[in-house]
């Protein structure tokens, strides 16, 4: 099905100004809108327009817009799965998403800001398109052409992707088109859109073959431009798409078999670019693992933003571009905001034997653990990359720096910073309210805090001891927070490749396959072959168990990489694809007919939808009472303990007054040096994971907990005016989007999606057929 689509509507009139630069790759933003032919006459010129589409269209650590996939903060995307809690749009079960207005509107990934070129989807692709015509009608030499059109198909096929797994079919546009009234495009069909992808994929592998398929670019300059390898990965990631039951609802089988046929004679041309997985010699609990995200240039990265440490001050600095993940998990007390892991992940890791933790229903046809899970000490025996995934009380998480630059309140010492953000309450009625939020986080923390922090991705110093940032407090004084870093930004890794082909394998009956391929990420997630790697033994011989397995390894393997997601709506995890009959006006090729007709059941996964999700904090025992809302009025140290006899800090506070002449026990109590050593007092040495004794420093911790913390449970998503409990809902059109009023508005002939109201004809039912062929 086919219809009219307005081009002009896309701010292609839109006046981009040309400043001046160098032409070095990605060192700077230079704009090469307003350029001539001549420009694609020479190399320099036609690499600094193509360094301009790279600065354009590279992932960016921003959260969910139409400009910029999920990174794994806790955007709409991210909250609308494991990870986070609080109902995003998409799982809000009040507030229902439309397409004919903006209160509620559906979000718009298609177009973004009209009336500027680069702030357009179609945009940037006129910009890619006028690229390619301008190389290859230039005279530049074939291997010249070949290496710029390699980059530049690639980029087009990625501005695609990321509207077609919204959309479906959207309109091509290959040509460079003059902004009038007169031109417009159908939107095509999804399968159209699908191979047109993945023929430009195809193209810029075979483009960029002869330079990039013997480990990499040959020069250390180029590091980070898309290479064979990039072009064959987003080409599995597409194929896989294709194959899964959003777009595949009768189950073909040509679908798994093609792509498994092809992704797996694409594994050695990956190979052959250089990319594998990140291991060394002495991975230590899950060091390794940490190690992926602290590598300027790690085989592991394969499709990536490049970063650098210079800081902005003030103004804009065009040559400033940080990587703003560090300053994004990290606590307040060391210059973060903090991000807040949802429990349901925490309870879904893996045991130590690697498998899953008794008593949940998640997935149901997978193992058990026999290791006990305690839900008090969430962090005792579990997977290695837990410990490089989330931050408790008692956790480092050195850095390097000293926060007391900023406060003087904050701990001092990065090197050897632990986590305390245990709470105390001011009154005890919100003490067990799951509702009050009324409680402060030691050491400064106070109310910036979180229960249980996000750590993943975090350029930790004992894992990585030559840190990727400048810690620099004055940039922080200044609103700009204290990491300015040059950690890269992955969006397609290694590890989702093999997790990808292995999915395809199963899909396509060769279970065998599948299970060598969970393998290599369990091996280098610290497990053996003397278990079996952790996985169950079933798994070459059961299809469903297997695909259960390849899920679930995804979900830890790739936590707050933004792929949930993603897998979510692949495999419809919300209802398990049943609801697609109560879409008004969907025809029948919509039902799923296979899995069984519901693929949560084939997958023996809890469907998402009528779940909720919680949070948890850890807050000081009943005997210690109550505390301020002041730094200093942490109980645990002003509570007299049988142990010192008075209260630590009061020992600590004697102590100072005795040897120093004309001090005060007020003043000397007050002391932030003093009570940092009432807090070591106090507190066992932080759990440093890179020593091999984790489980004694761990059971030593839980033994610390049983004597001065009580876990709770607190609110995480919504509850009513009632105060009742509110459940998730992922309605079934919300699977493929709609277009809302604003685009509809700026492209009148733009047919709209079944399942969505076309604000263009009166709100009538939607007429384009993502599914259609």
């Amino acid at each position: 099905m086919k219809r009219t689509f307005k081009y002009i509507s896309l701010g292609l009139m839109a006046v981009v100004a040309v400043s001046s630069c160098s032409d070095k790759f990605l060192e700077d933003k230079k704009n090469y809108d307003q350029v001539t032919a001549e420009a694609y006459e020479y190399y320099k010129g036609a690499n600094g327009r193509l360094n301009d589409i790279y600065s354009w269209c590279l992932p960016a650590v921003s959260g969910l817009t139409w400009k910029y996939p999920s990174m794994g903060t806790n955007d709409d995307a991210a909250k609308s799965t494991e990870e986070y809690t609080g109902f995003s749009i998409f799982v809000d079960p009040e507030n229902e998403l439309s397409s004919m207005g903006t209160t509620n509107g559906v979000p718009d990934f298609f177009m973004g800001t009209s009336n500027n070129i680069q702030e357009a989807v179609y945009g940037r692709i006129r910009n890619i398109n006028d690229f390619i015509a301008g190389v290859e009608g230039g005279t530049l030499s074939e291997s010249d052409k070949n290496k710029l059109l390699g980059q530049a198909y690639f980029f087009r096929a990625w501005c695609y992707y990321n509207i077609f797994k919204w959309y479906g079919g959207v309109p091509i546009v290959t040509e460079v088109l003059n902004p009038t009234e007169d031109v417009h495009f159908d939107r095509s069909s999804s399968k159209d859109t699908y191979e047109f992808i993945l023929a430009d994929l195809t193209k810029s592998a075979e483009m960029l073959r002869s330079e990039t398929i013997s480990g990499g670019w040959k020069s250390n300059e180029d590091y980070g431009r898309v290479t064979t390898g990039t072009a064959l990965a987003l080409k599995g990631r597409l194929m896989l798409l294709w194959a899964s039951p959003l777009f595949n609802r009768s189950n073909d089988q040509s679908r798994w078999t093609n792509a498994y046929s092809e992704m797996k004679k694409d594994l050695s041309d990956i190979n052959a670019c250089g990319y594998g997985l990140y291991s060394t010699a002495n991975n230590i609990n899950g060091s390794d693992f940490a190690g992926v995200f602290t590598q300027v240039q790690s085989p592991e990265a394969i499709f990536f933003t490049q970063y650098n440490t210079t800081a902005i001050l003030s103004g804009i600095d065009d040559a400033a571009k940080n990587n703003a993940w560090e300053r994004f998990i990290r606590p307040d007390n060391t210059g973060g905001n903090g991000y807040g892991a949802g429990l349901m992940l925490i309870q879904m890791f893996p045991m130590a034997d690697g498998k899953l933790p008794a008593g949940l229903s998640t997935y149901t046809k997978l193992e058990a653990s026999s290791v006990e899970y305690e839900k008090d000490y969430p962090f005792m025996n579990r997977d290695p990359r837990f410990y490089r995934t989330f931050a408790f009380p008692g956790f480092r998480w050195a850095y390097n720096g000293n926060a007391a630059e900023h406060d003087a309140h904050n701990p001092s010492d990065g090197a050897n910073y632990t986590l305390w953000n245990y709470v105390w309450y001011t009154d005890l009625n919100d003490q067990g309210n799951p509702e009050s939020g009324n409680s402060y986080a030691a050491d400064n923390l106070l109310g910036s805090k979180q229960g249980v922090y996000v750590r993943k991705k975090s350029d930790d110093l004992d894992a990585n001891p030559s840190p990727l940032y400048i810690y620099n407090a004055a940039g922080w004084k200044a609103g700009a927070g204290p990491f300015y870093s040059k950690a890269p930004l992955i969006e397609l890794r290694y590890a989702e490749v093999l997790l990808n082909l292995a999915e395809v394998a199963c899909g396509a009956g060769d279970m065998a396959y599948a299970v060598e391929q969970l393998q290599k990420i369990r091996a280098r997630a610290g497990y053996t072959a003397e278990n079996n790697y952790g996985l169950q033994a079933n798994l070459s011989s059961d299809q469903a168990t297997c695909m259960s397995a390849i899920l679930y390894e995804r979900q830890i393997e790739l936590a707050y990489e933004s792929k949930r997601f993603d897998d979510m709506r692949r495999w419809l995890l919300f209802d398990g694809g049943t609801k697609f009959s109560t879409i008004s006006g969907a025809p029948s090729t919509w039902t799923l007919t296979g899995w069984g007709g519901n693929t949560c059941t084939w997958l023996g996964f809890k469907e998402f939808n009528g779940q909720r999700r919680e949070n948890i904090e850890f807050r000081v025992a009943d005997k210690y009472g109550v505390g301020t809302t002041q730094w200093d009025g942490d109980p645990l140290l002003t509570t007299k303990m049988p142990q010192y006899g008075i209260s630590p800090i009061d020992s600590i506070a004697k102590a100072y007054v005795a040897s120093h002449e004309g001090a005060t026990m007020e003043q000397a109590k007050t002391m932030p040096e003093n009570i940092y050593l009432a807090g070591k007092l106090v507190r066992p040495a932080g759990v440093n994971f890179n020593k091999g004794d984790m489980n004694e420093q761990l059971a030593n911790l839980k033994a610390w907990y049983q004597d001065n913390l009580v876990v709770k449970e607190r609110k995480g998503d919504a509850r009513d005016s009632q105060h009742n409990d509110e459940y998730i809902n992922f309605r079934p059109n919300y699977y493929l989007l709609g277009f809302n009023s604003g685009v509809q508005n700026q492209n009148k002939r733009l047919p709209q999606t079944i399942g969505w109201q076309d604000y263009n004809n009166g709100g009538s039912n939607g007429t384009f057929d993502p599914l259609a062929e």
